[in-house]
């Protein structure tokens, strides 16, 4: 590997040869030298998900200059840690999943497998972004998000981000792309989350779906509002669960007992 260029480490939920993964592998090209360890088919909505019952096993696709893609059998943070541990020979200066086929606005950051190759990223301290569009096609258009792709991950390779934060950076499925916006995650939950597809003998099989509610959507501040009024949405998100204003609420509690 060429010391000298930035080593940026790409992986997905949508599997290696998604459309998605290979327009962010083009996109970022230009920055530094690539290595992809993705998942051997999908595995949306794996979050942070690690495989533990079986062996990982993975492979080399293909290798040119500047450039080597891997699929993997485990799950997109197995890939992140597989990378790390058994195939890079240093430190990755950026981590980088996406382009993920819809977005992954608002509480879907807790399911999402690409923000699980994010969070993964930040935990070792490294920085990381996730990128994802607002089309679950397989063959939507990721041209506008270029750009904004390349701007973003240049500006993170220059400055970095702070310790245990990363970035959530979702694209409207438009063109004529407004702008940026930086949010904070909508407020909101999932209703009507399954449909039912009985088998012959057997009706208890269900497909998951939903439809999200936002509890503020007027809300100009969060991510669902910039999303649907054209704008790139970046949402810093820290990686530390800790609720610091709960604690000494709840100190309150156990000494009162």
């Amino acid at each position: 590997m060429e010391n000298e260029k930035s080593l940026i480490l790409v992986s997905n939920d949508d599997g290696v040869m998604a459309k998605g993964i290979n327009e962010l592998v083009k996109f970022l090209r230009p920055l530094g030298e690539i290595v992809v360890m993705a998942p051997d088919s999908p595995r949306s909505g794996s979050g942070c998900a690690l495989t533990v019952t079986q062996p990982v096993h993975y492979q080399l696709v293909r290798r040119e200059v500047g450039l080597t893609v891997y699929k993997c059998t485990g799950t997109p943070t197995d890939c992140i840690k597989l990378a790390r541990n058994t195939v890079l020979d240093r430190i990755p200066d950026l981590v980088v999943g996406g382009i993920n086929h819809g977005d992954n606005s608002a509480s879907n950051v807790h399911y999402s497998g690409t923000m699980g190759v994010v969070i993964e990223g930040c935990l070792n301290g490294i920085p990381s972004i996730g990128f994802s569009l607002c089309n679950h096609e397989q063959d939507a258009d990721f041209n506008a998000t270029g750009p904004y792709i390349r701007s973003i991950a240049a500006m993170v390779l220059e400055k970095g981000l702070p310790a245990l934060t990363c970035l959530n950076v979702n694209f409207p499925d438009t063109t004529d792309i407004k702008g940026i916006k930086v949010c904070e995650q909508a407020k909101g939950h999932w209703g009507n989350e399954w449909t039912a597809c009985p088998r012959l003998t057997d009706p208890n099989y269900f497909w998951l779906a939903g439809e999200f509610t936002d509890h503020e959507p007027e809300n100009e501040k969060n991510d669902h509002w910039a999303l649907a009024n054209g704008y790139v949405a970046i949402t810093p998100t820290t990686v530390d669960v800790t609720a610091y204003d709960f604690i000494d609420e709840l100190n309150k509690w156990i000494t009162d007992k």
